[in-house]
């Protein structure tokens, strides 16, 4: 199942039921007056964030809600039908936005979290409650309250307790795949990771979710690469691993310039709790791995973890450090599969 993680929908509550105009009509009843019901309800447009998905593919193509409308009334002072509610059924980490996309409408985080978004419109009256002592026998009635109806953007934002941050080729994938049962694609080029993917880590008896995030480059939080669009995943980590590359040409440039893009693109990213990876040792001498270590801690006033995702040194060290940053509540709400979502699901 491909990752998608926005999608524009358009939904609408139905419209109540109109009214009926009926006499009852009865024999050796005299009399016998109005008795048209009131028309039923029209169908409320729910949200309910449900476990085990993490993407909004579904959405690509079911892009139309629309609940059904309520039922007309009927003689014998017969109330009609309501329509029945619509559930539209979203990842948790969910949130609801406006269609001009400045303002958010609902959030949703919690396993099970529903909300009325949009209420059905209240049937119309029958003509037995126009009734009056002037008015015996009324013949109008009303036609239904109309639904509500909007546009809005749904934006997937992972649930995972650490994410990984780095430029590309900083080896993230290849760190998660050596440290959970996730399958990301590992290349020796740029961007072999083009969507984010999930793994689960276990650690000290402890279970814990990791996000992988494309990789970064400079002006990325002014939309420069892939990368940015996928930095909300990471708003809601506990922890961030940054990762950078021993073989690089700057180690600390390329440090500089994630840590830059964090700040530039806000939300709290720097401010985080960061852990640092300097990865790929296992291709350098010693005493280079030490100078570079001494250079990138004097420019992070940091610890820095020398590490190889390839060679599983330094592994455990880093997870140590995770699991020191993650409050110990067990797994996060979002229970994955690795890599991407495996579960056949409906948006309804």
């Amino acid at each position: 199942m491909h990752f998608l993680d926005q999608a524009k929908v358009y939904i609408s509550s139905g419209a109540g039921g109109p009214g009926a105009v009926a006499f009852r009509r009865e024999k050796f009843v005299e009399y016998g007056g109005p008795d048209g019901g009131n028309g039923g309800k029209g169908g409320d447009i729910i949200f309910e964030a449900v476990a085990g998905l993490n993407t909004l593919i579904d959405f690509r193509y079911t892009q139309h809600f629309r609940a059904p409308r309520g039922k007309g009334g009927s003689g014998s002072n017969r109330t009609g039908a309501g329509g029945d509610d619509l559930i539209i059924r979203v990842p948790i980490g969910t949130q609801l936005l406006s269609d001009d996309r400045e303002h958010v409408l609902a959030d949703f985080t919690k396993v099970g979290e529903q909300r009325v978004f949009l209420r059905g419109g209240d049937g119309g009256r029958g003509n037995a409650t126009y009734k009056t002592s002037t008015n015996r026998a009324p013949r109008q009635h009303g036609i239904g309250w109309p639904g509500e109806e909007m546009w809005v953007w749904l934006r997937l934002k992972l649930l995972a307790d650490a994410g990984l941050l780095g430029l590309p080729n900083a080896g993230k994938s290849t760190f998660i795949n050596a440290v959970t049962n996730a399958r990301a694609k590992v290349g020796a080029y740029p961007f072999t990771t083009v969507r984010p993917q999930l793994g689960v880590v276990t650690h000290r008896d402890r279970e814990w979710v990791v996000a992988d995030i494309p990789g970064l480059i400079e002006g990325a939080a002014d939309g420069a690469g892939i990368g940015d669009r996928f930095l909300g995943h990471v708003e809601r980590c506990r922890v961030l691993l940054h990762l950078v590359d021993a073989t690089g040409d700057d180690p600390v440039g390329a440090y500089r310039i994630v840590r830059k893009e964090l700040k530039n693109y806000g939300a709290g990213l720097v401010d985080k709790p960061e852990v640092i990876g300097l990865n790929k040792i296992d291709a350098l001498d010693p005493a280079d791995v030490k100078k570079l270590v001494t250079k990138l801690k004097r420019a992070s006033k940091a610890e820095v973890l020398p590490m190889s995702g390839a060679a599983g040194t330094g592994l455990d060290i880093v997870l140590d450090r995770l699991a020191d940053a993650i409050p110990s509540v067990g797994i996060s709400p979002l229970k994955v599969e690795a890599g991407e979502a495996q579960a056949e699901w409906s948006p309804l």
